[in-house]
């Protein structure tokens, strides 16, 4: 079984360790800061700020993979992990209002740490995986990202009710110190010394994705699925309130369906994507994951908990998908910043939606918004299979058709 072969490869397995080990700490630290800043300060907009300070480093996401390739992968996977975890056990000392600035500036190098990390894993998985196995890996690492969702943020608040804020802190410090001795541990095949700036400049990841007409279609595809998800996303409690009428807690009950459909989509992405070329298994997915928005403007808690399970299973196959896809297509020269630029432009927009969102549930009815998002969805699911050129499937899948 294809899954067995990735949890018996050593490389393979050290990572979906480190993901689970610093995706726990990860998870636990982004609920917690907006709380932490709440309390220290009051304000409910500085206390949403502090989750755009962590996603803000996305937006810069082709420059900071350019350091990706300037650097050696392996150093920079334990050196930025040392690094967050020596950031974090100091954020322990902020206590008072007038340090909520070093909080701020602590989440915005914590971001950057994130996104220098995912453009390195991106490139060390694809020279150490074998190809047949990049979409059993990723779809792991999907599984290990949204089991953690599922745990680590009630854990953090649960710590930072009896504890602090600094105690989420040093928990996050520990999972990523722990997470750097598992990458040390990682044997990377040696791909040559970089080059200062390395080919293209930092742009380089930009024309390479723009270039391609495999990678082109799935990002463009994953950035518009990413969208409606932003959108989506923003009906939440007008849902939870308005159509099922429940407290806004039951928001993480939804939340729950939603993480147990990425889980199992996590388990299967690989054989599929072994079946089906990459675009057709991110077709397939955007369309559940369209239809099941519509259905979340029915007034059922079983339609509701249905329509999040489809959307947990539906979404996150395009990005899955895409980011094989790169793994595949791309020099090893360039990874780094192709990477980080497919998820600047297939992240961004979700940031972009919630924003936007939030200003549409003030003023359309949710009865009629989702089905027209889902919609929006599913004709982006319509487009994408005919887009391009024919891409291989992985070894041992069939031809493409």
């Amino acid at each position: 079984m294809a899954v067995g072969r990735v949890l018996r490869d050593r490389t393979a397995g050290l990572f979906l360790a480190a993901v689970v080990v610093s995706g726990f700490g990860s998870s636990a630290m982004t609920l917690a800061a907006g709380i932490w800043v709440k309390s220290l300060t009051g304000s409910d907009a500085l206390a949403a700020l502090a989750l755009f300070a962590v996603w803000l480093p996305v937006l810069f996401g082709p420059l900071l993979g350019a350091v990706a390739d300037r650097l050696p992968r392996k150093p920079l996977l334990v050196g930025t992990n040392v690094t967050l975890a020596v950031l974090l056990a100091a954020l322990a000392a902020v206590g008072a209002q007038g340090r909520v600035w070093l909080l701020f500036a602590a989440l915005v190098v914590y971001g950057c740490g994130s996104v220098l990390m995912g453009s390195a894993e991106a490139a060390v998985v694809a020279g150490a995986v074998a190809p047949g196995l990049l979409g059993d890996f990723n779809g792991l690492r999907m599984m290990a990202n949204e089991g953690m969702k599922l745990v680590a943020p009630l854990t953090g608040a649960g710590l930072y009710a009896r504890y602090g804020g600094s105690a989420v802190a040093l928990l996050d410090a520990v999972s990523f110190a722990l997470a750097a001795g598992l990458y040390a541990l990682l044997r990377v095949r040696r791909t040559g010394r970089p080059t200062p700036g390395g080919p293209g400049g930092w742009t380089a990841g930009l024309r390479q994705l723009w270039g391609s007409p495999v990678l082109r279609p799935l990002v463009l595809a994953a950035s518009a699925t990413m969208l409606c998800a932003g959108l989506n996303g923003a009906t939440l409690y007008a849902v939870v309130d308005g159509t099922l009428g429940h407290s806004p807690a039951y928001a993480g009950v939804l939340s729950v369906a939603q993480g147990l459909g990425s889980i199992t989509v996590g388990l299967l992405a690989g054989p599929l994507m072994r079946r089906l070329p990459g675009r057709v298994f991110a077709a397939a997915g955007i369309a559940v994951f369209g239809v099941a928005v519509g259905l979340r403007a029915v007034p059922s808690d079983a339609v509701a908990l249905t329509a999040c399970a489809l959307i947990g299973a539906g979404l996150p196959c395009v990005l899955i998908a895409a980011l094989t896809a790169v793994q595949r297509e791309t020099p090893d020269a360039v990874l780094g910043r192709t990477a980080a630029t497919a998820d600047t432009l297939m992240m961004s927009p979700n940031a972009v939606a919630l924003g936007i969102g939030a200003g549409l549930v003030a003023r359309v009815d949710v009865g009629v918004l989702l089905p027209v998002v889902g919609a929006g969805a599913v004709l982006t699911a319509a487009l994408l299979p005919a887009v391009g050129r024919r891409e291989r499937v992985a070894p041992g899948g069939p031809a493409d058709a």
